[in-house]
């Protein structure tokens, strides 16, 4: 990426990724913007906050989920945490065959009884009865079972590219056409919109909201309001930002803690 980039947008790695052979299963709290820095297993993991926002960046772009989404990351994957409000994080490894088939991070649709498996196989992480081994099998034909969400803002490879998503992180309030984004980048909009379906498989305005929806998740989990919010992330009212989280996540900016 280019030098244009945004602070909170992936970067390149660090000289040293921490190994651990085996992805742990288990809850632990963080606090507002504590981070676990970029390391890899060679299992599955499920990610999910039971609490807060929780945020996994990798070399190819973040991938955000509030309570109502969980996070697929494949083995092999060199990746780190951070969280945004009080993160009750759950982590569980899934050693063995892939039951997503999926070789990349995803964010994975979270119901009822998914939840509920998650909470229960992280609660003892040390159980090794029969009971718990039932469990993981019924997680697991869950997962297979979960529609993915596109809850992720990939990292551009192109300098016109970065350049223009650097203003538009920096600044998610800004109404700029892309048009008007490349004259203030020296690019066309022509090829901006080519290299952000390229790169990215989405359009510009596609794009556009993503950021938006990952800078209002982290703004909710830490307590501003919904007005605010919205404002401050470029929708022109409210009841704009209600239905478009209401898409992306399956419940209204409001509610979406009810489930704790």
């Amino acid at each position: 990426m280019s030098n244009t980039r945004h602070p909170d947008a992936p970067g390149p790695r660090p000289p040293h990724v921490r190994h651990a052979p085996t992805a742990p299963t288990g809850a632990r709290y963080l606090t507002a913007g504590a981070r676990i820095d970029a390391h890899r297993h060679d299992e599955h993991q499920i990610v999910y906050a039971g609490a807060g926002v929780v945020e996994v960046v990798t070399d190819a772009g973040t991938w955000f989920a509030p309570g109502t989404r969980a996070l697929w990351v494949p083995a092999g994957t060199v990746h780190a945490h951070r969280a945004h409000g009080r993160l009750d994080l759950h982590l569980v490894g899934l050693p063995g065959a892939n039951p997503l088939a999926l070789d990349a991070p995803a964010v994975l649709a979270v119901g009822p009884l998914l939840r509920e498996l998650i909470l229960a196989v992280t609660r003892d992480p040390g159980d090794t009865s029969p009971e718990r081994g039932r469990l993981l099998a019924v997680l697991r034909d869950q997962l297979r079972l979960c529609p993915q969400q596109p809850l992720r803002l990939p990292a551009p490879a192109d300098p016109r590219l970065a350049a223009v998503c650097s203003l538009l992180l920096a600044d998610p309030a800004d109404t700029r056409t892309l048009a008007a984004l490349g004259a203030a980048t020296g690019a066309g909009e022509r090829t901006l919109s080519r290299l952000f379906r390229r790169e990215f498989g989405m359009t510009f305005p596609q794009w556009r909201t993503q950021a938006r929806l990952y800078h209002a998740v982290r703004m909710l989990a830490d307590g501003l309001p919904v007005t605010t919010v919205a404002h401050r992330c470029g929708w022109s009212t409210a009841s704009a930002f209600i239905e478009v989280h209401r898409r992306a996540f399956g419940t209204t900016p409001g509610g979406r803690d009810r489930r704790r």
